[in-house]
C-alpha cells in the first residue's frame, strides 16, 4: 500500500490489510518441529461474555508482544487461544433472553473472536478450543472415571454456600460480604451431597514444589503456600468436665500449654450447642453463633473484625494440670483450621490476650524472656517470643524452643496428645446443581452404589431442547430423558448424576489440550505434550494467583500421574498484570466508568490502542487510563508515518550505500540507534518492561527527527536514514504490527521482520 497523497496514516486500510493476510497465510501457525527451541506463550482464556474489554486488551497484548518478539527471535512460538465457555452468566443470560445457553454463547464467541482478529492478536487459530464443546468436556469426563478408580474423588455431606436465587452453591471466594457474586443477594448455608477431589492427597507436593517455581512473582507464591497453610505442632485432648465429651485442640505453640485459660472454638464446631445444654445458656449461644455465621459470611477476606465469643456454660481441663478451663465460642476460630478448637494463652497470643481483657479472664505467664521478668497485671501486651519456661510443672526451666517436643512427647506417651501437621487446604468440591456445565460421569444404582459411566458411552451430553425457567433450577433434575438410565454393573433402572462440574475444572487442563486439540485418539497426544509443555510464559490477572493456578497444578500432578503427562508444573513462568483503572475505580460497568474498546481501535487504530495500553505503565502495576495518552501514541505513529512517507524516495532507492566514514551527526544517530537496540532487548527479554522499551524507541525516533529536520548543521545519509528507521521499524514490531509491517514493505523490505 502506497502512502496517499496527503501522506496521511490509514490505520483501517492498513490494519484490515494485514490481518487478512497473516489470516490467509496461517502465518502464526504452529507444528512440532524437534530441530527448533518451543516457546508456549498464554494467556488466560476469556469468558464469552459478549465483548472484549481494556482488561482483554492489557492482557492479550502483553502476550501478543512476547510472542511476537519470540518468533523474532527464531523461537518456535505457540500462541493459542479459546473460551472457558461454562458458567452462570451464560445461564442466566439464557433464562433473561428465553434461549439455550449454548446459542447465547457460541454467539458472544463469534462476536469476540472478530474483536481479538482486530486487534491483531498473533493466534493460533487452528487450535481455538470452547470447554462447551462436548469434544472438549468428553475427555474431562473421562479424567474423572479415571481419578474416581483411582480414589481421587469421593462423595460426601457437607455445609456449602447455597444462592437460592442462582440455583447453585458457590464457593466462599464467590461470597462476598455475605452475598453472592453473581446477583448480589444473600447467601444461605445449606447440607448438601456433593463430589470432592481430593486435592489435600497432593498438599505437600504442592507446598514443595513452591520452590521450584522460580519464574513465578514471589507475592502469587506466598498466596499459595498460605492458602495450603501448612502448621506442625501438637493435637492434645482437654476432656469436658462432668460429661464423656473430649474437646481436641491443635496448637503451634505446646510450649505454651500450662498458660492456657480458656478455650475458644469456632462457632461450626460439632460441640458448639452441645456444651451449652443445661447450662442457662443455650439461647445465648444460638443466637450468638447464629449473629456470627451470617456476619462471617459478610466479612471481607482482609477484614480483621473485632474478636467477640460467648461462655458456653461449660469447662474442659487441661491434662497436664488439671486446671479447669472454661470453653466460650469465638469469632475469630476457623472451623477449617486444625480441629476449630483452639487453646487459649492469653500471655503469649496477641489475639488471645485481647480476647482475656475483654472479658476479664486470668493471665498465666509460662514463658519468661531472657533478662526480663513479665508481670500479667502489667502487661500491654502478649510476649509471643522464647524464653525459658514457668509455672510449666516439670517442665519449667526448659528453652520454650525444647520444650515444644518435650511436651508433645509426653501428651503422646501420656495418651492425651499426638504431633500432627495441619493444613488448611481442603479437598475441592466441585459439585453445581446448574445446567450450564459439564455433566458429572456417575449413575447411581439403588443396588450397586455409585458407578462410572462407561467410557464407550462418553461424552454425557447436556440436551439441547430444554428450557431452563426463571427460577434457576437446572432441569437436569427433573429430565426423565436424561437422569433415567440403566446401571452397567446391574442393568437395572438407575439415576444418571445430575450436578455438573465446577467451572475451575475445564481450566485446570485448557492449557494441555491447546497442544493437540484436534486429537481424537485420547485426551492428550504424547508427542504433542512432551514438547509444547510446560508452558514458558503465563500471563492472567493476579485475582487468580490463589484457586485456578492451584488447580492447575493439582490437575497437572494428576494428569502426570495417571499417565498423561511427564511434567510436575504446568508453567514455568508468571506475569500478573495489574488493572485497568479510570477515575480512582478499576473499569466496570456498575461504576460507569468503562472504555470500549471498539470506540477506540475505529478512531485510532488497534496498533495506538496496543501502544499506549503498553506505555501508560509496566505490566505488573495497575494502569490509569489516559485519553491524552492514547491520544499521544496516534500523534507518535503518525509522525513516523509521515516522515517515512514523505522522504520515500530517498530511503527506498535501490543503490543505498553506507558512507565510508559517519560525520559527527551520523555517529551520534548511530551510536543511540544502538544504545537503543540494547536497551530494548533488555526490557523485553528480562523484564517485560515494555513502557520504558517504547520510551527507548521514541527517543531514538526524536533524535533522527532533530539531526534530519531543517535546522540540521550536517546531512546524514539516507543509508543511515534507512538504518535507523528499520531499528526503529524491528523494535516497535512486537508492538504495533500493522503498522510496522507496512512501513517494512513500503520502503523496499520483504515482510516478515524478524530480529537477526
Amino acid at each position: 500500500m502506497a502512502a496517499s497523497e496527503n501522506n496521511i496514516y490509514d490505520f483501517k486500510a492498513i490494519e484490515e490489510k494485514w490481518q487478512q493476510k497473516w489470516l490467509a497465510e496461517k502465518t502464526f501457525k504452529a507444528t512440532e518441529d524437534t530441530s527448533r527451541q518451543k516457546y508456549y506463550l498464554l494467556e488466560m482464556f476469556p469468558y464469552p461474555s459478549g465483548r472484549i474489554h481494556m482488561g482483554h486488551v492489557r492482557n492479550y497484548t502483553i502476550g501478543d508482544v512476547v510472542a511476537r518478539y519470540k518468533r523474532m527471535k527464531g523461537f518456535n512460538v505457540l500462541h493459542p487461544m479459546g473460551w472457558d465457555s461454562f458458567g452462570l452468566p451464560a445461564e442466566n443470560a439464557a433464562i433473561k433472553n428465553k434461549t439455550h445457553p449454548a446459542k447465547w454463547t457460541y454467539e458472544n464467541i463469534d462476536y469476540m473472536k472478530t474483536q481479538l482478529q482486530k486487534m491483531g492478536l498473533s493466534y493460533d487459530w487452528d487450535r481455538e478450543l470452547a470447554t462447551c464443546d462436548p469434544e472438549y468436556y468428553r475427555w474431562e469426563q473421562q479424567f474423572f472415571i479415571e481419578m474416581f478408580k483411582k480414589g481421587l474423588i469421593y462423595q460426601k455431606v457437607t455445609t456449602v454456600n447455597w444462592c437460592e436465587t442462582c440455583q447453585t452453591v458457590l464457593a466462599n471466594e464467590q461470597v462476598i460480604d455475605g452475598e453472592c457474586w453473581r446477583c448480589d443477594n444473600q447467601v444461605a448455608l445449606r447440607e448438601m451431597n456433593g463430589w470432592f477431589f481430593k486435592i489435600t492427597d497432593y498438599t505437600e507436593e504442592l507446598l514443595a514444589d513452591c520452590e521450584t517455581l522460580s519464574g513465578w512473582p514471589e507475592k502469587v507464591l506466598t498466596m499459595q503456600k498460605n492458602w495450603i497453610g501448612k502448621s506442625i505442632g501438637a493435637e492434645v485432648d482437654f476432656p469436658v468436665d462432668a460429661s464423656d465429651a473430649v474437646l481436641q485442640i491443635f496448637t503451634t505453640r505446646p510450649d505454651t500449654i500450662f498458660g492456657a485459660t480458656f478455650m475458644s472454638i469456632a462457632p461450626e464446631h460439632p460441640l458448639a450447642n452441645e456444651l451449652c445444654k443445661g447450662t442457662g445458656q443455650e439461647e445465648k449461644v444460638a443466637e450468638f453463633i447464629k449473629r456470627i455465621i451470617v456476619e462471617k459470611q459478610r466479612q471481607k477476606p482482609d477484614e480483621e473484625p473485632e474478636k467477640e465469643g460467648i461462655f458456653t456454660g461449660s469447662y474442659c481441663i487441661n491434662p497436664f494440670n488439671n486446671n479447669r478451663i472454661p470453653i466460650y465460642v469465638a469469632n475469630f476460630v476457623l472451623m477449617e483450621y486444625g480441629t476449630g478448637a483452639v487453646m487459649a494463652v492469653p500471655a503469649h497470643d496477641q489475639r488471645d490476650f485481647e480476647f482475656a481483657k475483654k472479658y476479664e479472664i486470668p493471665i498465666t505467664v509460662v514463658i519468661q524472656p531472657e533478662g526480663d521478668t513479665l508481670d500479667p497485671g502489667a502487661m500491654t501486651e502478649a510476649y509471643e517470643g522464647p524464653g525459658a519456661l514457668v509455672n510449666s510443672g516439670e517442665f519449667t526451666g526448659i528453652a520454650s524452643a525444647e520444650a515444644k517436643d518435650a511436651i508433645t512427647a509426653h501428651a503422646k506417651k501420656n495418651g492425651f496428645g499426638s504431633p500432627r501437621t495441619t493444613y488448611r487446604l481442603r479437598d475441592w468440591g466441585i459439585s453445581r446443581q446448574r445446567f450450564w456445565g459439564s455433566p458429572i460421569p456417575m449413575i447411581n444404582c439403588t443396588q450397586c452404589g455409585m458407578q462410572p459411566v462407561p467410557e464407550k458411552d462418553l461424552p454425557v451430553l447436556l440436551p439441547t431442547d430444554v428450557t431452563i425457567d426463571t427460577s434457576g433450577k437446572s432441569p437436569l433434575h427433573t429430565l426423565e430423558s436424561f437422569y433415567k438410565t440403566t446401571c452397567p454393573a446391574c442393568g437395572g433402572e438407575a439415576r444418571r448424576e445430575t450436578d455438573t462440574m465446577d467451572t475451575f475444572v475445564e481450566s485446570s487442563w485448557y492449557f494441555a489440550r491447546y497442544t493437540c486439540p484436534d486429537f481424537q485418539e485420547g485426551p492428550l497426544k504424547k508427542e504433542a505434550v512432551n514438547y509444547w509443555l510446560p508452558v514458558d510464559q503465563y500471563i492472567g490477572g493476579v485475582e487468580h494467583a490463589i484457586l485456578h493456578l492451584l488447580y492447575a497444578r493439582f490437575f497437572t500432578k494428576v494428569l502426570r500421574d495417571l499417565g498423561y503427562l511427564s511434567i510436575n508444573e504446568p508453567f514455568k513462568k508468571l506475569l500478573t498484570q495489574g488493572m485497568v483503572i479510570k477515575d480512582g475505580a478499576k473499569m466496570s460497568k456498575s461504576k460507569g466508568n468503562v472504555v470500549d474498546p471498539n470506540v477506540l481501535i475505529d478512531k485510532y487504530g488497534a496498533d495506538t490502542v496496543r501502544l499506549f495500553s503498553l506505555f501508560a505503565a509496566p505490566p505488573e502495576r495497575d494502569l490509569d487510563w489516559n485519553d491524552q495518552g492514547v491520544e499521544g501514541a496516534f500523534r507518535f505513529l503518525n509522525r513516523i508515518y509521515r516522515f517515512i512517507a514523505d522522504n520515500m524516495s530517498t530511503i527506498a532507492a535501490d543503490d543505498l550505500s553506507m558512507p565510508a566514514e559517519l560525520n559527527t551527526a551520523e555517529r551520534t544517530l548511530n551510536r543511540k540507534m544502538h544504545q537503543t537496540i540494547r536497551k530494548v532487548g533488555s526490557d523485553l527479554e528480562e523484564r517485560f518492561h515494555f513502557n520504558t522499551a517504547i520510551s527507548a524507541v521514541m527517543e531514538l525516533a526524536n533524535t533522527l527527527f532533530s539531526l534530519t529536520g531543517e535546522n540540521t548543521k550536517e546531512p546524514i545519509a539516507p543509508a543511515v536514514i534507512k538504518e535507523s528507521l528499520e531499528a526503529i521499524l524491528t523494535l516497535l514490531s512486537p508492538m504495533v504490527p500493522h503498522f510496522c509491517e507496512e512501513l517494512w514493505t513500503m520502503t523496499g523490505n520483504e515482510h516478515y521482520l524478524k530480529i537477526k
